[in-house]
Order: structure tokens, then C-alpha cells, then sequence
């Protein structure tokens, strides 16, 4: 593992850019972006547009490591390059953003106020690629609509497990049991969800850390026992359906807490948009963003 990621994601300044959308999220992305279903017959040419959407992010002079920290990719971004190098690799030697991994495969209908992840095969050898590639930490997400303990402690587990097996392989994973914004029990689901978190620190190996991508709270500074804690790399927040100024406005609240923006970070962004207007709109959005972070 990089000694320099690690110091970058823990002491770095900035926030950290969600570019991870997959199969199921890509035609909305799209559809933000100016590009409709009618562009594409097939899954493979659907993700070449998305890639190009994202290499137009990451390529842009406003994308860069002094006000972003890290991103996370999707799987098949990491496969392909960017400026004819690997997108990890890009990310890290020109950019010096630190490159992280959705190894999640989606989410599993909802059974007890939760959507847990479905399986995950082949976990082992997709992380020994995303070492190989310069991979520094994995992102997996699953939901929480209702406060049901037996469900949140079943969401939570299956993280700890992945997280486990992640640690071992060398990575740090981004922990993500996201919390719906809209659910009529939203704060009583923080409670036993952040209570959940802090018992199963206690199954991180000694000397490893996590981090952890969490709903944006219903109380400030919520989770500043959690961001405090020495077992944990660094806290970030999601969007999560909010705009971008009700997300940076909730996020300037909650000190120590970055953000992981993805729909929040891309608002704005158009196909049609000359280069000079779509560097001008996410220089923009990352400033917004990132002065929020920093609060």
C-alpha cells in the first residue's frame, strides 16, 4: 500500500469525487448529462459514453489534487485508460488524487428496512487487479430506509465481513450502509446505525483502518465521535438525492466530515457544453463542494 495515498487521504485538504456510477445508474447519469437511451443499442456502448463523460471530469484543469483528495471509480473505468494510461493510474501520477474502487455488485431487494449487497464473486481477484493497477482502497454500498435493528445489524455485518477481506488484501475500504433521506425514520436510524459502526470497530485488526461513506445527519456533528476515532481513515458523506447546495450546506455543519459527492459534484455538466463552459461549471461545482468540506 502507498505510504504517500495514505497520508494524502488522511491529512489531505479536499474531498473526495464519487465517478463510480454502474450499470444501473449510468442512464440517469447520462440523461443529467444531455446524452438519452437513443444514443445506445448495447450495455458496452452505454459505458463508452459514460467514460467519456468521465475522462472529460478528470481531465478538466479544474480536476486536480489541490482541492480533491481522492475518486472512485467504477469497475470498468479502472480497465480503461485515460490520456493512454491506466485510469488509476492517471488519477494518481498526474493528478495526485488517490484512486479508490466500487467493488459492490448492487443491491438485493429490501428485507427488513434494508437492501443488503448482493453477492460479490470473484472479490479476491478483483482486488489483486486493482492493486496491480494502483488501486489504493475499495468503495461497497448498501441502504437503510427503517429503523429495524435485526436489519441494520445484518447490514452492518455483511460490510465488516467484506471489510475484512478487503483489509486483508491490502486495501482500505470505504464502508458505505447508506441511509435513505427520505425515510420517515431517519434519525432514529442514525442512532442505532452510528451505535452499530462503533461496536464493530472493535473486529478491525489491529493497526488497519476503514473509512466509512455516510448519509449526511440529522443532527450536526453526529458522527464527530466517529471521525475522531483512531481506527478510521477518514469519514465522508454522500449526497445522497440532495442537491448540491442543500448537500454542502448540511455538510458545512458537521466538522471533520468530507464529502463523496457523485449526482452533487456532476450537477450542471452538459455534453453540449464548449470545454471552456463545462471547466467553467465543474470548476464551480468542486469549489462549492470543497469549501463546504474544509468548514
Amino acid at each position: 500500500m502507498d505510504d504517500d495515498q495514505r497520508a494524502r487521504i488522511a491529512e489531505g485538504v479536499g474531498f473526495i469525487a464519487a465517478l463510480d456510477q454502474s450499470g444501473g445508474s449510468t442512464p440517469k447519469a447520462l440523461r443529467l448529462y444531455g446524452i438519452d437511451e437513443g444514443r445506445w443499442s448495447t450495455e458496452d456502448e452505454m459505458f463508452d459514453l459514460v467514460h467519456g463523460m468521465r475522462t472529460r471530469i478528470m481531465t478538466s484543469p479544474s480536476f486536480g489534487g489541490d482541492r480533491i483528495i481522492g475518486a472512485i471509480l467504477f469497475e470498468g473505468t479502472m480497465d480503461r485508460d485515460v490520456d493512454g494510461v491506466g485510469a488509476a493510474e492517471y488519477l494518481w501520477r498526474r493528478k495526485q488524487v488517490v484512486p479508490f474502487l466500487k467493488v459492490d455488485k448492487g443491491l438485493a431487494e429490501e428485507q427488513r428496512g434494508v437492501r443488503l449487497m448482493k453477492p460479490i464473486p470473484g472479490l479476491a481477484t478483483l482486488l489483486a487487479r486493482a492493486i496491480d493497477k494502483g488501486v489504493f482502497g475499495t468503495k461497497m454500498r448498501s441502504v437503510v430506509t427503517l429503523a429495524d435493528e435485526k436489519g441494520i445489524a445484518d447490514n452492518l455485518d455483511q460490510q465488516f465481513d467484506l471489510a475484512r477481506q478487503i483489509l486483508d488484501a491490502g486495501l482500505v475500504p470505504i464502508i458505505e450502509p447508506e441511509v435513505d433521506i427520505h425515510s420517515p425514520e431517519k434519525q432514529q436510524t442514525e442512532v442505532l446505525l452510528k451505535a452499530g459502526l462503533t461496536e464493530r470497530l472493535d473486529s478491525v485488526p489491529a493497526g488497519a483502518q476503514v473509512m466509512f461513506k455516510l448519509t449526511l445527519p440529522t443532527v450536526d456533528g453526529f458522527f464527530g465521535d466517529l471521525v475522531a476515532d483512531p481506527r478510521v481513515l477518514r469519514v465522508v458523506a454522500l449526497s445522497g438525492g440532495y442537491s448540491r447546495d442543500e448537500a454542502c450546506r448540511l455538510l458545512a455543519r458537521n466538522p471533520g466530515v468530507s464529502a463523496s459527492f457523485s449526482r452533487a459534484l456532476t450537477e450542471g455538466l452538459a455534453e453540449s457544453q464548449s470545454e471552456e463552459e463545462f471547466d467553467r461549471v465543474l470548476d464551480a461545482s468542486i469549489a462549492e463542494i470543497y469549501a463546504a468540506a474544509i468548514t
